[in-house]
């Protein structure tokens, strides 16, 4: 008994859940011990009546019950435990996966139209214009008699500008930021003709 016990010991230390399937094993093995060692070895004729038989088997048959139990019942706490482990697990490569960058601003297209007076007036069809921030282009359409083009400023600093042209259209291509922009016709005096609007970014 004394040997059993050291045994079992560090195996209940290490797994405390099955702390009731051990000792329930443990007394089948001590019982089995008693009878087979201890009783049998000294008495040739045990159990020597029905009565003894009996009881035998009856103490027998209550330690297996309750062994059996034991294994069935704390069975799902190393269940419980991996499914719990593996939760946290999952839950901690979840959390510690970056989520997907958004796309950037920058990657927005914007395509945007303007035109000419086709009379030959100094003026642009509009004097306003939106855009997304990223990558904008302004195609002009200049069908009048007249040379035209589009610049686009920030400010004093020109960004870009179309050919100066007449008939047909032309573009320009511009990554932009939010914010405002002047458009214009760079042709001297069709700006302060007043060929000129704001382009707004956003």
């Amino acid at each position: 008994m004394h040997t059993l016990a050291l045994q079992l010991t560090p195996i209940v230390a290490a797994e405390k859940s099955n702390v009731p399937f051990y000792v329930a094993g443990g007394l089948l093995v001590a019982w089995a011990l008693l009878l087979s060692l201890v009783i049998g070895a000294r008495r040739s004729d045990f159990p020597a009546d029905i009565g003894q038989q009996r009881g035998v088997i009856a103490i027998t048959a209550i330690l297996v019950i309750a062994a059996v139990s034991m294994a069935v019942a704390t069975s799902g706490g190393s269940t419980s435990k991996a499914a719990a482990s593996t939760q946290t697990s999952t839950a901690g490569e979840s959390a510690s996966t970056p989520a997907p960058a958004s796309s950037p601003a920058s990657a927005a297209k914007s395509s945007l139209k303007l035109a000419t007076n086709a009379e030959g007036q100094l003026s642009y069809d509009t004097k306003q214009l939106s855009a997304k921030a990223g990558t904008v282009t302004i195609a002009l359409a200049n069908s009048s008699p007249v040379e035209h083009n589009v610049t686009i400023a920030e400010g004093t600093k020109v960004l870009g500008a179309t050919p100066t042209f007449t008939g047909g259209s032309k573009s320009v291509t511009l990554k932009l930021k939010p914010g405002k922009y002047t458009f214009y016709c760079s042709v001297p005096g069709h700006r302060q003709a007043g060929m000129e609007g704001t382009l707004t970014v956003s």
